[in-house]
């Protein structure tokens, strides 16, 4: 999520009954964060500020995980990674992880409950990888680490992987799924939060909810342009996996989206494009929550169930079934 102007509570809108009083604290709190002026401010003020929220929101990491960190090796840089355990339990799969953050947030540290959270509720190991950020990296360098984790991970190690990822890590998610869906190893699965996948803005609901709570139509724009090379093309599959023109030969597919984020219709098309390519896809709209409702998950009950929702399908996956 881009750091957001203090809103003026009084231009809720149709959004005003539309969420639930629990999940209108939650944006209140998220919005306080940022003052007035934080979207001028140079982007290592921003993610400084970011990371303060995100420490604000952490929750504790569940009892029996265990964390190690560590460096990938690429052509001429590490890749940060993290990788959870749940002790005195033999792992059936790992998760690979991609944090959201629009690609200029985020990192280890901002997920690390969250990671921690699906390596209990799944009994896996996960991965969470701290990809290179925009705009002091721009595309393909976070596709490239997300792509050189998951290569890592299948080169060194046989446990099955899921991919999984939410906001910008979802995108990443489903671009290495769609350029490793022929190596000798894939993913068996893939978990796709509210993801940005780079679909038709001019309709669905980056119409409906061009300016949603905590995610607007003109925040997508600035992700987009900031990580961004010169003369980006809209059609590389790695900058947006739904410009694709094969979707055939993808893992098991589930997203989640929340309705009310423009993003959403980005999952349900996703969703039709593999399973007109003969593959297995199910989506899910949250009806009643908003982009980032993954830090909700504590205090809002829509959003507590809707990550429930998630673990259950990333332990599906890893087991080699599919959960719909």
């Amino acid at each position: 999520m881009r750091p957001a102007v203090q809103p003026d509570m009084t231009s809720r809108g149709k959004y005003e009954t539309r969420l639930d009083p629990a999940l209108w604290a939650y944006i209140d709190s998220v919005n306080a964060w940022y003052p007035q002026e934080i979207v001028g401010l140079p982007v290592d003020k921003q993610r400084a500020v970011y990371n303060r929220m995100c420490r604000a929101f952490r929750q504790g990491r569940p009892l029996g995980v265990k964390t190690r960190d560590g460096l990938i090796a690429a052509a001429d840089h590490g890749i940060p990674v993290r990788r959870y355990q749940l002790s005195g339990q033999a792992a059936r799969a790992l998760v690979v992880y991609y944090h959201g953050g629009g690609f200029i947030l985020g990192g280890l540290d901002s997920h690390d409950d969250i990671c921690a959270e699906i390596c209990a509720g799944t009994g896996f190991d996960v991965l969470s990888v701290d990809y290179r950020l925009a705009p002091e990296h721009v595309h393909p360098a976070a596709f490239n680490d997300a792509l050189a984790a998951f290569e890592w991970a299948a080169g060194t190690g046989s446990l099955p992987i899921v991919l999984c990822g939410e906001s910008a890590g979802g995108n990443l998610a489903a671009a290495v799924a769609q350029a490793t869906r022929r190596h000798a190893r894939t993913a068996i699965g893939q978990v796709l939060i509210y993801p940005g996948l780079g679909g038709d803005e001019s309709s669905g609901s980056y119409v409906e909810h061009a300016e949603a709570p905590l995610l607007s139509v003109g925040d997508i724009a600035f992700y987009r342009d900031v990580r961004s090379v010169r003369r980006q093309s809209p059609d590389d599959p790695t900058f947006s996996p739904l410009r694709d023109t094969d979707f055939s030969g993808l893992p098991p597919t589930v997203v989640i989206t929340a309705g009310c984020d423009p993003l959403s219709s980005d999952g349900e098309t996703y969703r039709d494009r593999i399973l007109a390519a003969g593959g297995k896809a199910w989506w899910h709209e949250e009806k009643r929550l908003v982009h980032s409702f993954l830090r909700a998950r504590t205090t809002v009950p829509a959003a507590a169930e809707a990550f429930a929702r998630i673990i259950d399908a990333v332990a599906a996956l890893g087991r080699g079934e599919w959960p719909y």
